[in-house]
Parts: structure tokens; C-alpha cells; sequence
């Protein structure tokens, strides 16, 4: 999240006024920035990740697990600890952990007071040793996390608390579903982080979008789920709010499990990448080529098959938080002809990746095939000021969205050799990938951030995913991969990514070739495999790509020439120093994600899945009720803690007991 501004936040109907001087001065500083860095090189890779925890409360006596509403109280014990910041910027001996000479590392606010995120205290680099410490690294930070958390609290890592916004008891302390921030019927405010930032944006975006925001995912249709399913948890009888109209006027859908809040959302943890490129070319590559990528990994990572106390017929959490920031008008979502609106919209400000942006030559114009919609004055200007066409697309695509949250203090100060403004329309454009230009004023250079994976139960299988994402970015640039699809197809695989046990049940769109054109017939790719030579001329798009299965993108064909993307990892592997041990060890993560992409092991949506319709409360009629969140809280609480659950974590993780 970084650090938070201080000021003076204004209303919706006070901010609309000032978007344009906003988006103005946003540009302006997007400029200065573009001037200053754009022949900025560096020599290494530097990455880090985000982790995103839950804070749960156990009731013991009730048998019922809570969310915990001290996300202040956790980190005023976190910044006020003289053991650690003793520690001179070093880590102490935490219990088993032995004492560590990185940075210690760093812990943040989030949206709902029941989260945490934490980061390494420093990036990582691309050396061995850096790589083999994630996972410890991750370890120690889930450790630090929980010996600054009272004795009945623990750091979970799920995508989403299964019963946030039921009717019975959710938090702790209790508060009753009402507020005037969100007007929710189901999540109190004081689910929100009092930081003023919070509660404003989530007023705003419902005051912007006329409504408040309406989510509906599928429910899970089980032997004894009522059909047709209508959510038994709406009242249509409340009068609080105005917005307690929405429902009677068809917010909520038949067959899903509605939910009304950015709570909801913004409530969900993941697990994020943040790669910093030696120069803004190789990161404009980066973002262009993980791009078909991310919904893959959104469904190889499923872990968030419940909400709202119901089983959905969904794997994963992006389109909650998807509808849960979705401040579009309904001029803009097309339910009204255009009149106070410029345009209609496609997406919610959250919401996969419209546009490439690398100036590569392989970027071939029919891959940019969606009907973009951007701001053409924006464009104009900073083409005129020397910026090539594919970035001021991109950025004129993202401005075509208002600030939400507006500081008046920032309207007041000279907006010269800072980047609020342009960072107020740009972090809140919560796309699969984010391309983010260097700060001003620091040594921080171009990044690209990697966005759609879901967070895991362990250490190890966040970990894992890491690791596989940085290894594969070596590899694209090692190799110049070319994994170019129409973003049209992108968009249709991150709807796939969607249903319940995609991983193994569906197939994706994926580019057959990855490897640049042959200059002479007999070479061979890094598998060592002969390689085709292809015609000078371009094939169709449309026969570049084709409908596979993630086991076959990730592991390769048995009956065809797709090589796979571990197989590729594992050649690169095979050409650069890397000692025994530390291939070992690579080879353990690189396993798991392997062996989820082939169904060996279970994602862990399944797993939760399963967990949930095998408890002996359940009635298979999608309900999950306190006693079953609680026994699976408590399996979750322990698969974090010690990496393993006997007799059930051989599904998730495979014949592996963490030490």
C-alpha cells in the first residue's frame, strides 16, 4: 500500500470538479518523470513480492473463528519493538528463527483492518542465494507478524475470509453491518482502515457510480442447494440508506451470491511481484510478454472458492474485486445513452490489461485488438512531447478514469519534481499488470509489477510461485520470447481462469511459438530440439496461437511441439552456473508448480473445496457455517505455521514436510 498521505480529503461531489486540474497536472508530472528517467539504465534485476495476510481471532469457547479488527494495534507493536529496531536495520532471533543479517523486513496497513501486507526489507536480486532465501524470508516475516498479535490471533494466508458478510458473527469486536460509507447491509465501516484515504474511496467510488457497487458471483449448485438459489442473506425489507433500493431494483442476480461492498474486494489478500528492469525498454518487454501469462497463473493459483459463507461456482477472487471498485456510471457501464459522460467503459478500473506497450517490432497491430478507449488530448500531448505511441496509449487509456480520493492540501503545493497526481489516477488503475515509471528524486528505476496470482496457504507454495515467475523473466529475455496474443484472448482466458476447476477442466489461448524466426533452417531451441524455420512473410494471427491446457503450457506436449514453460526453465537453468544444491532446491518449487498444472496436486481452491464437503456439517447445500470455517481456519492456521497438515496436506503440497 506505501505510505499514506495526510490531508484533507474531499467529497465525491467536490472532487468531480477538480478531476480535470488532476489529470492535468498528472500528466504534467508523468512528463517531467519521462524526461528525467527515460534514458535511466541500470545493470541488475532487483524484484520483491507483496504478502497479504488475514488476521483471524479464535473464539475457542464458541468454536468460531473471527477476523480481527487490530491492524493499528499490530503495527504500533510492530514499530514500537526496541528489540527490532535495535536491530540497526538487521533482524534479531525471533523463537527458531536464527538471526539474519538483511534488512528487517517492512509490514503495512491495507483496505480492511483485518490485513496486513509485509515485504522483504530490501529487494532481491537475481543471485542464487537471494532466490533460495525467499521462502525463509516469507517464514520469518509470518512469525514476526504473529509474536505482535494477541495470544488467540494468527497471520493467515487465503485469498478471502469465507464468511466475511454473513449474518452471524464475523469480526472481532462485533460491530452490526451499517455505516455511511459504504452502506452495506452486510460489512460494518468499521471493517475499514480509519485512515481517511479508506473510508473516502469507498464513499466515492459509490457516490461516483450512482449506487452502491453491485458483485455477484455464481453460487455452487450442490445436492441440496435451493434452486432456483436466491441469497438468503439480503434484507429487502431495510430502509437505512437509499441504496437499500438497489437490491429491490435488481442489484442482485438469481443463482449468486450477492455482496454490496468495496469491503468485499479490497478485503481479499494476493500475492504480488514487483520486478525493476535495467532500462524502461526491457521493462516495457517484461510487461508486454507476462501479459498472456497472468491469467494462467490466476488459475493455476485458485485458492478462493467461498464467500460470503457459500460455496461459489468461481476458483478465484478477480472479479470480486473487480465489482467491488467498479465506480462506472451507468452511462458508462452502457445501461443509459451517454449524456454527463464522455464515454462508455468496457472494464472497471480493476480489470485485466487493455493494451500492450513495448515499442518491440514483433507487436504486430492486430494484437492491440480491443476498442480502446482513451483520452486523445492526453495522447496528443504527450506524443508532442516525445513520447513514442504505444506508451502514450497506454497512459492515455488509463486517464480516462477520475481521481477518487483528492487531497485539497496537494492542490495547494507546487506539483513540480513529485508524482501524487499522477500516481492518484495511475495506482488506482488496478490492472493484471502495472507498468510504473521511476519516482522522482530517487534511485529507483523502471518496474513492472505482476499482479493476478492468488495468495497461498504456505510459505512454500507462495514461494514457489515467486521464484517461477522470476525465473521465467529470465528466461523471456535470455531466449526473446515472443508470447504475443491478441489481448482480446487475454481477456477471454481471464474469464476462463474463473470457473471452478479450470486448471484441469478447460483450455486457454496461448501463442504456439515462442521463439523468434530461425535465421537458418537447422537451428535448434534451448531444449535442443530442432526448430522450424518460418517464412519470411508473417503467418495469420490467427494461427499463431491455439486452445491448450495449462498442464500443456506449463509441462509441455506429449503430442505436439509446444515445448512447455518449465521445460524452458529448466534449459536455462542448465546453461548458467548453478551448483547442485541450489538446483535441488530450485527443482523442489519448480515441482510444485508443475505438478499443480498436471493435476497431480490440488490448487488450493479444490483443496478447500473438498475440505468443506467433506466436513460432517456440512449439508451439501453450499452453506458454510461457523463450525466448518472454524475446523478449516484452524487446518489453514496450521498449514501456514508448520507447512503441512497430516493426512491432507499430501493433496496440496505432495510427499513434503517442511521444516
Amino acid at each position: 500500500m506505501g505510505l499514506l498521505a495526510l490531508g484533507t480529503p474531499l467529497a465525491w461531489k467536490d472532487a468531480k470538479k477538480l478531476a480535470d486540474q488532476v489529470r492535468t497536472l498528472g500528466i504534467q508530472q508523468l512528463l517531467e518523470i519521462w524526461n528525467a528517467y527515460r534514458g535511466n539504465e541500470r545493470d541488475i534485476l532487483l524484484w520483491g513480492d507483496e504478502i497479504e495476510y488475514l488476521v483471524l481471532a479464535f473464539d475457542e469457547e464458541n468454536k468460531n473463528a473471527c477476523l480481527s479488527l487490530r491492524q493499528a494495534e499490530i503495527l504500533k507493536a510492530l514499530a514500537s519493538d526496541e528489540k527490532l529496531q535495535a536491530a540497526g536495520g538487521g533482524v534479531p532471533a525471533i523463537n527458531d528463527i536464527e538471526e539474519k543479517s538483511e534488512p528487517f523486513p517492512t509490514f503495512h496497513p491495507e483496505f480492511g483492518r483485518f490485513m496486513l501486507e509485509s515485504t522483504p526489507g530490501a529487494p532481491f536480486s537475481l543471485s542464487w542465494k537471494d532466490l533460495l532465501s525467499v521462502e525463509p524470508n516469507m517464514k520469518l516475516r509470518r512469525i514476526i507478524a504473529k509474536n505482535h498479535m494477541a495470544e488467540n490471533e494468527t497471520p493467515i494466508t487465503m485469498p478471502s475470509f469465507p464468511r466475511l458478510g454473513t449474518k452471524g458473527v464475523f469480526t472481532s469486536p462485533y460491530y452490526p453491518p451499517t455505516g455511511s460509507q459504504s452502506r452495506s447491509q452486510f460489512i460494518p465501516d468499521e471493517c475499514i482502515n480509519p485512515h481517511i484515504r479508506f473510508p473516502t474511496l469507498a464513499a466515492n467510488i459509490r457516490a461516483r457510480r450512482g449506487s452502491k457497487v453491485a458483485i455477484n458471483m455464481p453460487v455452487f449448485y450442490d445436492e441440496n442447494t435451493p434452486k432456483p438459489f436466491n441469497d438468503p442473506t439480503i434484507d429487502y425489507d431495510r430502509h437505512l440508506y437509499p441504496e437499500d433500493d438497489d437490491v429491490r431494483n435488481g442489484a442482485s442476480k438469481e443463482g449468486h451470491i450477492y455482496m454490496d461492498a468495496m469491503g468485499f474486494g479490497m478485503g481479499c489478500c494476493c500475492l504480488q511481484i514487483t520486478f525493476q528492469a535495467k532500462n524502461i525498454k526491457e521493462a516495457r518487454t517484461l510487461y508486454d510478454q507476462l501479459c498472456p501469462v497472468g491469467p494462467i497463473m490466476l488459475a493455476l493459483t485458485a485458492n478462493a472458492p467461498i464467500f460470503k459463507g457459500f460455496l461459489a461456482d468461481v476458483d478465484v477472487r478477480w472479479n470480486v474485486i473487480s465489482g467491488a471498485v467498479d465506480d462506472r456510471t451507468e452511462e458508462e457501464r452502457g445501461i443509459k445513452p451517454l449524456n454527463n459522460n464522455r464515454w462508455k467503459i468496457p472494464k472497471s478500473r480493476y480489470g485485466s490489461v487493455s493494451t500492450y506497450l513495448s515499442d518491440d517490432p514483433r507487436l504486430r497491430p492486430e494484437y492491440n485488438d480491443l476498442d480502446l478507449v482513451i483520452d486523445e488530448d492526453i495522447k496528443k500531448r504527450l506524443m508532442d512531447n516525445g513520447m513514442d505511441e504505444h506508451l502514450s496509449t497506454h497512459f492515455a487509456h488509463l486517464f480516462i478514469r477520475d481521481p477518487i480520493v483528492i487531497f485539497q492540501e496537494t492542490l495547494d503545493e507546487p506539483a513540480e519534481g513529485k508524482s501524487d497526481h499522477f500516481e492518484n489516477i495511475q495506482s488506482t488503475n488496478w490492472q493484471h499488470m502495472r507498468f510504473k515509471p521511476p519516482p522522482p528524486g530517487g534511485n529507483i528505476g523502471w518496474r513492472v509489477e505482476f499482479r493476478p496470482m492468488e495468495i497461498q496457504m504456505t510459505d512454500f507454495e507462495n514461494a514457489a510461485f515467486s521464484i517461477f515467475i522470476v525465473l521465467l523473466t529470465r528466461v523471456i529475455l535470455s531466449y526473446d520470447l515472443n508470447l504475443y496474443i491478441p489481448i482480446s484472448k487475454v481477456d477471454e482466458n481471464m474469464a476462463t481462469a474463473h470457473k471452478r476447476d479450470a486448471v484441469l477442466s478447460d483450455k486457454f489461448w496461448f501463442r504456439k511459438d515462442l521463439f523468434p524466426p530461425a535465421p537458418i533452417s537447422n537451428r535448434t531451441s534451448p531444449t535442443g530440439s530442432r526448430a522450424t524455420t518460418r517464412p519470411a512473410t508473417p503467418v495469420a494471427v490467427e494461427d499463431e496461437y491455439q486452445l491448450m491446457t495449462i498442464n500443456e503450457i506449463m509441462n509441455g506436449q506429449t503430442d505436439g511441439d509446444f515445448v512447455g514453460l518449465i521445460p524452458l526453465i529448466n534449459s536455462y537453468l542448465d546453461t548458467v552456473n548453478v551448483d547442485v544444491v541450489t538446483r535441488c532446491e530450485l527443482a523442489g518449487y519448480l515441482s510444485l508448480v508443475s505438478k499443480r498444472a498436471s493435476g497431480e496436486l490440488q490448487t488450493g481452491a479444490t483443496w478447500i473445496r473438498e475440505f468443506v464437503r467433506s466436513h460432517p456439517e456440512y449439508k451439501k447445500d453450499s452453506v458454510v457455517n461457523e463450525s466448518i470455517n472454524y475446523d478449516l481456519m484452524k487446518a489453514v492456521e496450521k498449514l501456514g505455521r508448520d507447512g503441512y497438515l497430516e493426512g491432507l496436506g499430501e493433496k496440496l503440497l505432495g510427499p513434503r514436510s517442511s521444516s
